[in-house]
């Protein structure tokens, strides 16, 4: 049985899990029609105040608090040392964040913690995870529709005239150049300046965070017996992945695949994880030629050719280490691996990624979660934050095997991107992975992954996702 308490605070990470997915699109609108400054900070903290409520839900009806394991006493070894990084003082660190930068920074690092936490204390709900993992695919679903539709009717310039520039320069502090205030990844360059090609962004407004949403619902949908409707479902989530053009994504969905072959002892993954990576090679091959093209403004032509005679000898080819993209992924990664060596210590919460960027001090480090960890936290955050995730990881695989892929393929992309940095990531597998590492005993598939019109049964036993 669980208790009103716990059922509440699951239906607020329901609401976080599909809310989140629209809230850059929601936000950058309030923006539009004037709804800025801390009125809308005020309006953006609903995501922390549903945490909280959940929390203080769990609080005050739980009937019993889950055991602690040794994935909790990895995740409170990990938040004491991040916040004990944000009490020490910058300057001892040699840190240059301002105070805002260190909240920023203590909400960015704690807030897959938080998730995790609330989804142990609402494991009770286990035998509900069908509207979990329902919630999950619907929100993909709705994520892929509308960034194809997006892309179908909806031109570039209609972006550039939008609230979207004013809410990311003014209301974030992230001043793009070179498209027109929106962020460069939202075009790929192919070399040829007259067919620059967009990518899906959807309502999250990134192509990599769209990406990420589409690989974790694909993780399950891929799973499912062979049925029409599931086949359906997958085509229109990989083919909303292959518009992203985020070959990292690809790549991370073949590794989720391959972990759930292993981990559940079956083929059918690992054959589905060589044909989408085949499918995307094919696809990222064809993309210059196939995709949806459009138009550099003047000023925008300016401002890549002098960032192309700064920066000489990338490629356009996408399977190049040299192609900008990559380059620069590179680049970051072994910069803050350096940074990291060189600083072991780290410098105080604030000083590396979007943060930094956002409060107008040094960047440290820059894209990969496990570098900016280092740098804000020291090797003693970073290898905290390891060692959990990889704890939690083993203990994934022998519950829920497809949450425990998801886990893997978004560690792999932890790498070259900030995955705690998408919200939705942080709070959706975060807390589904609080809630399966809770079951007992790991179920066979068979009996793991009903077809829909036997779920109804298979919600008796106890205890679900979010």
């Amino acid at each position: 049985m669980t208790s009103r308490g716990e059922r509440l605070a699951g239906a607020f990470l329901l609401v976080l899990v599909g809310g989140l997915a629209v809230h850059n699109a929601a936000m950058a609108q309030l923006w539009e029609v004037g709804v800025r400054g801390g009125a809308l900070d005020v309006v953006a903290a609903w995501k922390e105040v549903l945490v909280l409520a959940g929390f203080v839900a769990v609080a005050v009806g739980a009937r019993r608090l889950p055991s602690v394991n040794l994935v909790d006493v990895l995740a409170g070894a990990y938040a004491v040392i991040v916040v004990a990084y944000a009490l020490a003082p910058q300057g001892l660190l040699d840190g240059d964040a301002t105070v805002r930068g260190e909240l920023l920074a203590l909400r960015h690092h704690l807030l897959p913690v938080a998730a995790y936490a609330l989804g142990r204390l609402v494991s009770g709900l286990w035998q509900e995870r069908p509207r979990l993992e329902g919630v999950i695919v619907l929100t993909a679903v709705v994520v892929g529709v509308v960034g194809l539709v997006d892309l179908a009717l909806i031109s570039l310039q209609s972006w550039r005239d939008s609230g979207v520039p004013g809410w990311y320069r003014e209301q974030l502090g992230l001043d793009y150049e070179g498209l027109s205030g929106l962020p460069e990844n939202w075009v790929y360059n192919t070399g040829d300046e007259q067919n620059p090609v967009r990518r899906l962004v959807s309502t999250l407004l990134s192509p990599l965070a769209s990406a990420y949403v589409l690989v974790l619902a694909l993780l399950y949908v891929l799973r499912k017996p062979l049925r029409f409707w599931w086949a359906l479902v997958a085509l229109l989530l990989y083919g909303a992945l292959l518009y992203t053009h985020t070959r990292a994504a690809l790549a991370a969905l073949a590794l989720g695949l391959v972990v759930l072959a292993a981990a559940e002892r079956r083929l059918v993954p690992a054959l589905l994880a060589a044909g989408t990576l085949a499918a995307g090679v094919a696809f990222l091959a064809a993309y210059p030629s196939i995709g949806p093209s459009t138009s550099y403004t003047e000023e925008e032509l300016e401002f890549l050719r002098q960032n192309a005679a700064e920066e000489p000898g990338e490629s356009a080819d996408p399977f190049s280490p040299a192609e900008s993209s990559t380059a620069s992924h590179l680049r970051n990664l072994r910069d803050g691996l350096e940074a990291v060596r060189d600083h072991p210590q780290g410098y105080g919460l604030g000083n590396a990624g979007v943060v930094a960027k956002r409060t107008g001090v040094e960047i440290r480090a820059g894209e990969s979660t496990y570098t900016e960890l280092g740098v804000d936290a020291g090797v003693a955050g970073m290898g905290a934050f390891v060692l959990w995730s990889l704890a939690l990881l083993v203990a994934l695989l022998r519950r829920e095997a497809w949450i425990g892929a998801a886990f893997a393929a978004v560690l792999g992309l932890g790498l070259q991107t900030d995955v705690i940095g998408v919200h939705w990531l942080a709070v959706t597998l975060w807390a589904a992975a609080g809630i399966a590492v809770s079951t007992r005993v790991a179920a066979s598939p068979e009996h793991e992954v009903p077809g829909p019109a036997e779920e109804e049964d298979a919600e008796e036993p106890d205890e679900s996702p979010s």
